[in-house]
């Protein structure tokens, strides 16, 4: 453990919902470390339980809301953080041993949690608010590192919450930026992830989203940038420019949400489908086996089977390799849950599974199409197997692989030229491998 000094406490985390809470979290669990606390699983026994919460749907609310019961009922200190506590405060905080911390006040929970373990009361409402100063963690639980550009959003969305829980759009000074990606870079990290929850909107003073991508690429080190989930909108001639550069992953999670123009618009979405097929066909011209990857949203209120027929053609059409599908939760407060024509559970369920289905045909499509390229792959873990070693990770085209190797040939967290030579079975198929 690299602890300053091991006070022999135990701390446990659950991680739910988006990037930039998993990034915050591997923040966080580096700085209780480094005070001296051992990391332990969420199901062991622990001094204190950190659950870092999720609203974006019903069922996100009710993932989080079982996390904290869970943890409750296990020890006198549970500490509740993320979009569930913005929405739901009054209610955690009446629970006997939870403390509740707004995202504003995430980066101060290593000082609550020690000052109640020594008996000391710290409200968290009386600290200031600090949305960026996360430290580069360890990797305790992942090997690539988050760089957290900017916060909130501004768009609001119709059926979205997230503008009400997470505030106005921040973005983060682009020296700062700089210095946590060189330090990234510093501690060993081979993949650097851009995340934030409207990245595509930064700007702060004088430099735009794509000024600061091209500020990251030109970094010394070997090291891969890869581009979180993000909108489709705002990204301008330099952006697609940038998606060639060697440093630079070919892959986007570009969030569609609908193929039905009446829909997007009734959704309040920034850009059109016309318009996003547009950047797809500008992307692949550049670079024809780019992988792209979508959220979509079915059941949005007032959505015919023919606006759903319309969202299933653009899926099939585009070919995304994976589609993140949900089914539209209705959210208190916001324009989607006032309007009329909501769709039946039912339905959204039958349209919920014809998306996946689609996804899951372009998934083996897009993954079958690698075999016989070659793919730079990350290491993330390497396991023994009788006599030989099973390398995971993911290529820059954020494709599993498995890589056969001889035990001690490859190592965690470095890169491997990997030629793919086949693909396993089943509804989440890795990458078989073999080193070049």
């Amino acid at each position: 453990m690299s602890a300053s000094s091991d006070t022999g406490r135990r701390v446990a985390f659950q991680t739910l919902g988006c990037r930039l809470n998993q990034f915050e979290t591997d923040s966080l669990a580096g700085e209780f470390e480094s005070a001296g606390y051992q990391i332990v699983p969420f199901d062991q026994a622990a001094d204190a339980y950190i659950i870092n919460t999720c609203t974006v749907t019903n069922k996100a609310d009710r993932k989080s809301r079982n996390a904290v019961n869970r943890a409750a009922r296990q020890t006198p200190l549970t500490v509740v953080t993320g979009c569930f506590v913005e929405s739901h405060r009054d209610a955690l905080e009446e629970q006997p041993g939870v403390i509740a911390v707004d995202n504003q006040r995430k980066r101060h929970i290593v000082e609550i949690v020690d000052a109640h373990l020594r008996g000391e009361i710290l409200h968290a409402q009386e600290l200031d608010p600090e949305l960026f100063d996360y430290r580069v963690p360890d990797p305790i639980f992942h090997t690539r590192s988050m760089v957290k550009i900017q916060d909130g959003c501004d768009n609001y969305c119709t059926f979205c919450i997230i503008p009400f829980v997470r505030g106005h759009a921040v973005s983060r000074e682009s020296q700062s930026v700089l210095d946590h990606v060189r330090a990234s870079i510093d501690h060993g990290y081979r993949e650097i992830v851009v995340t934030g929850v409207n990245i595509s909107r930064y700007n702060h003073g004088d430099v735009g989203f794509s000024r600061l991508m091209e500020q990251m690429l030109e970094l010394d080190g070997d090291y891969r940038l890869r581009i979180s989930s993000m909108e489709p909108d705002s990204l301008d001639d330099r952006f697609f420019e940038l998606l060639n550069h060697p440093r630079m992953t070919p892959h986007l999670h570009l969030c569609l949400q609908s193929g039905s123009e009446r829909i997007l618009l009734k959704m309040r979405r920034q850009y059109t489908v016309a318009g996003y097929r547009s950047m797809v066909d500008r992307i692949r011209a550049r670079i024809p086996d780019f992988n792209l990857t979508t959220d979509i949203i079915v059941g949005f209120p007032g959505e015919t089977e023919e606006d759903f027929a319309e969202t299933c053609r653009v899926c099939e059409e585009i070919a995304f390799s994976h589609i993140h599908t949900f089914a539209y939760s209705r959210r208190s407060g916001t324009r989607a849950d006032r309007m009329p024509d909501q769709i039946p559970e039912r339905t959204k369920q039958k349209r919920s599974k014809l998306i996946r289905e689609i996804g899951e045909r372009g998934k083996r499509a897009y993954r079958a199409s690698r075999i016989g390229t070659v793919e730079r792959l990350l290491v993330e873990r390497v396991e023994a197997w009788e006599d030989r070693g099973i390398a995971r990770g993911y290529g820059e085209h954020y494709v599993p692989i498995l890589l056969d190797a001889a035990v001690g040939d490859v190592k965690r967290n470095t890169f491997v030229s990997a030629l793919i030579t086949g693909i396993q079975t089943g509804e989440d198929p890795a990458l078989l491998a073999r080193a070049t």
